[in-house]
């Protein structure tokens, strides 16, 4: 144990409830953007486009989160197989919009998770 007497203070008040469970047996992606501020509207363009096409590869967003100010998102998104990931990453209805995205000025960290008790 850690030793903490009490249950850790981020934790207060979060219920399994408030997200879609992640799957065990599939690839679960945590993206942060980091955007910048004369590139939001360009961010959002290429959000709009290719937000919609995860389905086309089986990938469901599970949380999507945004600060005040609009200049970082934390995407979680869940797919079936990293090999339905590549096929997102790589798909014809995708890349397309990529130039949105490097226009954004937005730095991308990937990271792939899992969820813990």
């Amino acid at each position: 144990t850690l030793g903490l007497a009490e249950p850790r203070p981020w934790r207060k008040g979060l219920t399994r409830e408030r997200v879609t469970p992640m799957d065990a047996t599939g690839l679960t992606v945590c993206v942060i953007f980091r955007i910048l501020t004369e590139g939001l509207a360009a961010f959002h363009a290429y959000e709009d486009a290719v937000l919609p096409v995860l389905g086309d590869h089986d990938g469901k967003p599970r949380q999507r989160l945004r600060t005040a100010n609009g200049l970082a998102e934390i995407h979680v998104i869940g797919f079936p197989s990293a090999t339905s990931f590549d096929a997102y990453r790589a798909g014809p209805r995708r890349v397309p919009h990529a130039p949105w995205l490097v226009a954004s000025g937005a730095s991308v960290a990937r990271l792939n998770v899992s969820e813990i008790a």
